[in-house]
C-alpha cells in the first residue's frame, strides 16, 4: 500500500505589521522624558491657598517627636579638656580625655582626626580660633577676651 502522508499547512492571516517609529536621538528622548515628568509633576502640584487649613484625612494627629540631645563634637570636647587642662597638652592627651568625657569616635587614630581638626579650625578662624598652638604637636586653649559678658 502506497500511502501518502502530506503535512497540513495553515495559512497565516495577513498581518499588516505596525508601522515603526522613527528612531530618536538620546538628547531627543531626554527633551522629551523631561517634558512628561514636568507634565505629571504640575498635574500633581496642587495650588495651596495661604492660610488654609488642611484637609481632615481622619488620621489623629501625631504628638511631636522627642528630639535626642545634640551630640558634642570632638572639637568642642577638645576645647573643654584644653580649658579644664590649664596647660599644653598634645593631640594624644586631648583625645583620650575627651573619649572619656564622652566622645564617640569608631576611627582607628582618634588623635589624628582630633590633630587636623584642631589645626584645620586654626588656619581657618585664625585669632578667633579656640585653641592655639603652644609648641611643636602641643596644643593650649586660646584666651577668652570677654566678649559674651
Amino acid at each position: 500500500m502506497n500511502t501518502k502522508t502530506t503535512k497540513k499547512t495553515t495559512k497565516k492571516a495577513a498581518r499588516k505589521p505596525a508601522p515603526k517609529k522613527p528612531r530618536m536621538s538620546k538628547s531627543a528622548a531626554r527633551a522629551e522624558g523631561a517634558q512628561r515628568t514636568k507634565a505629571v509633576q504640575t498635574a500633581k502640584a496642587k495650588p495651596a491657598s495661604v492660610g488654609a487649613a488642611r484637609p481632615a484625612t481622619g488620621k489623629a494627629a501625631k504628638a511631636p517627636k522627642e528630639r535626642k540631645p545634640k551630640r558634642v563634637s570632638g572639637l568642642d570636647l577638645a576645647a573643654m579638656v584644653l580649658a579644664d587642662a590649664g596647660e599644653p597638652l598634645n593631640a594624644k592627651t586631648i583625645a583620650e580625655r575627651a573619649i572619656a568625657a564622652g566622645w564617640k569616635t569608631t576611627g582607628k587614630t582618634p588623635e589624628a582626626t582630633l590633630y587636623a581638626a584642631i589645626i584645620r579650625e586654626i588656619a581657618k578662624k585664625g585669632a578667633e580660633a579656640r585653641f592655639r598652638k603652644s609648641d611643636r604637636g602641643l596644643f593650649a586653649a586660646a584666651p577668652t577676651s570677654g566678649k559674651g559678658a
